[in-house]
């Protein structure tokens, strides 16, 4: 077939073509049973990681000087612990692959380390920063593993 009986064909198409009945319906009927599954701590999860994301946010405020209040960064390293165990626990029910234990160990060990650290070193507000990484680090493997 050449290029002109081709062009001649598709000339004689029509512009439209409505179909014959309405496909919404039986689209619908087909979409419902494929429901993704919900997990029922997922929003538990998103929560506490938008709180824990805000006060990492709030963080920066805090600017890294040597008369910086050494009270004021152990509440805010504890506040930072406590948001983070509590989305933590939102995934305790969530089943983990064996691969990531290791993982998540190390980051939990660096979680300590840090903690020690901002305790010899309490004017060392990048510290707090890199405790705030460790734990979002760690709750987001966390979820990656748990969402499969």
């Amino acid at each position: 077939m050449g290029e002109t009986e081709l062009r001649c064909g598709l000339r004689q198409l029509p512009r439209e073509l409505e179909p014959p009945t309405d496909l919404w319906p039986g689209i619908a009927a087909r979409l419902a049973p494929s429901r993704r599954r919900t997990w029922p701590w997922l929003a538990g999860l998103a929560l506490a990681a938008s709180l824990v994301l805000a006060l990492g946010l709030s963080l920066p405020a805090l600017a890294p000087t040597a008369s910086a209040d050494v009270a004021l960064l152990e509440r805010e390293a504890d506040a930072l612990t406590r948001e983070y165990q509590v989305a933590l626990d939102q995934l305790a029910g969530a089943p983990l692959p064996a691969l990531v234990e290791h993982d998540l160990a190390t980051l939990d060990q660096s979680a300590v380390d840090i903690r020690r650290a901002l305790v010899d070193d309490p004017d060392a507000v990048y510290l707090l920063e890199q405790l705030r990484r460790t734990y979002a680090r760690r709750l987001s493997l966390t979820q990656r593993a748990a969402m499969g």
